[in-house]
């Protein structure tokens, strides 16, 4: 009754306190998920060699993962709008460990792509987006840095895991890997368990966008609309909704439903919004070329004669920078000089990361690649640290879940495509060139089209801007004339 009473009145983001207990949570989380997803290319070779697989099929096992927990991650939204982040993160947490545990037993690739793939990737899916939301909720001043440490745990993760996998598989073979991994990623239960709900105060949300010359946040709204509003902020549906009693079952099954209609259809307002639209642009072409290097650096490095343990340190290596880059732009994008040029900041790091990827075939040796995944690992997890970030300030802390559901189900489609293409091209041509020429060009072309739609936006916001100081100017030359007009016949008068 207590956490009803708190959920309805709203609080002010702590910006601190419990808040950093979730910032860990999510930082756990990122490791159990996209870590954990990373470290999936350390096992290509060997499912490989005891299914008999090419490339190209071989690649589906981490295209999978990575498309479901993409393409379902509107899924966790909806779960955590409607019931709460906890349930979501636990239940993702039980589906992927069983996910993870069935894998160790599969025999055939098939299989495999069911339990490491679909059903892994769904659990992931669960837990991911709800826990990045929720930090968005506890956050406003520090967000940036608050999720530079959340996400910098897919570095730490990869830098840690990386060798770790590497040795298991040694140890105990890629089956008992898959069992060890298992019991880690049921971490996430516990995780979930500690992601404690809160509703922000009326006058702390950020403004909603306008559509149609709709009021702000906080405005003075209808009965029904408030119940929406409250609902939106992350209360359970039933959480601040009184329905008469006299009313039948049926009349308040029936009027349930509506207000979840409604519920769905203003969540998913910012979908009109001109600049989140070309941010969905930009994603699609980012999604399309960033795992790329994630699941061929390994195999590539074998091909160029780099040793096991050498190939799985430049994942680690690859993680620990990730880690400085995630911690390092968002600590930098809360100043006051760099806060208003975030997007600028993330366009900046999606096309380093391009260029990196284009010079990728010129190194064929352990210490030509090292440079390679300082500056990839570190613009990678500048750019990962400040997508949440970037979303939020398009659409605004009401819409973030919902927002990041949409962001990471425009990566699933991509995410399933590009690495069996990207093994299509090796078993093709021989070689790992034309792979990652596709992995920079098409990040370089995120950075590009995101790049134009910032600059149309200037020109029509200064194009409006000079019309109204035409009109501003017009309506001051009409009070003059007025004015004068009204001396003179004063004047005459007299």
């Amino acid at each position: 009754m207590a956490d009803g009473k708190r959920r309805c009145g709203g609080v002010t983001p702590p910006d601190g306190g419990w808040g950093w207990v979730i910032v860990g949570c999510c930082f756990m989380v990122t490791v159990c998920t996209r870590a954990v997803t990373r470290c999936v290319s350390i096992f290509f070779v060997d499912f490989q060699l005891h299914f008999g697989a090419d490339y190209a099929t071989t690649a589906w096992i981490h295209s999978l993962v990575d498309c479901i927990t993409m393409l379902c991650a509107p899924v966790g939204s909806l779960v955590g709008n409607h019931w709460s982040c906890r349930v979501s993160v636990v239940t993702g947490g039980l589906l992927s460990s069983c996910g993870l545990l069935l894998s160790s037993f599969t025999t055939s690739l098939e299989l495999l792509y069911f339990s490491l793939g679909v059903l892994t990737g769904l659990g992931f899916a669960l837990c991911y987006t709800p826990a990045i939301a929720m930090v968005g909720v506890y956050f406003r001043r520090r967000r940036a840095l608050a999720y530079g440490i959340a996400m910098s745990g897919s570095g730490i993760g990869t830098f840690v895991l990386a060798p770790a996998v590497q040795l298991l598989i040694e140890l105990y073979s890629w089956r008992g890997a898959l069992l060890i991994l298992s019991a880690f990623v049921a971490n996430l239960c516990v995780c979930g368990a500690l992601l404690r709900p809160i509703t922000l105060r009326g006058d702390d949300k950020e403004v909603e966008p306008n559509f149609g010359g709709e009021g702000k946040c906080g405005s003075t709204l209808s009965p029904d609309a408030d119940r929406v509003e409250k609902l939106e902020s992350g209360g359970s549906p039933l959480s601040c909704t009184v329905l008469p009693s006299s009313l039948p079952p049926s009349r308040q099954i029936q009027r349930m439903c509506l207000s979840y209609d409604s519920l769905c259809s203003k969540a998913y307002r910012f979908l009109l919004l001109p600049d989140f639209l070309g941010l969905a642009v930009s994603f699609l072409f980012l999604a399309s070329g960033c795992s790329l290097p994630f699941v061929y650096l390994v195999p590539y490095a074998l091909s160029a004669g780099i040793s096991h343990q050498h190939a799985a340190f430049l994942m680690s290596i690859l993680g620990i920078v990730n880690i400085v880059g995630n911690i390092t732009f968002g600590w930098l994008t809360d100043h006051r000089c760099l806060k208003p040029h975030r997007l600028t900041c993330y366009i900046f790091s999606v096309a380093m990361e391009g260029i990196s990827c284009l010079f990728m075939p010129l190194f064929r040796s352990f210490p030509l690649l090292v440079p390679f995944a300082v500056l990839y690992g570190y613009f990678d997890g500048a750019y990962v640290a400040l997508i949440p970030v970037v979303t939020s300030d398009v659409v605004g802390t009401m819409y973030l879940s919902s927002a990041l559901g949409v962001v990471y189900f425009l990566h699933a489609i991509p995410y399933l495509i590009s690495p069996p293409i990207g093994g299509w091209l090796v078993d093709v041509t021989g070689s790992y060139t034309a792979t990652f020429f596709l992995s920079g060009t098409a990040m370089l072309l995120s950075a590009l089209i995101l790049s134009a739609v910032i600059g149309v936006r200037k020109c029509c916001r200064r194009l409006t801007s000079a019309a109204k100081e035409t009109e501003s100017d017009a309506d001051q030359s009409d009070r003059f004339i007025a004015f004068n007009k009204e001396a003179a016949s004063q004047v005459v008068s007299s």
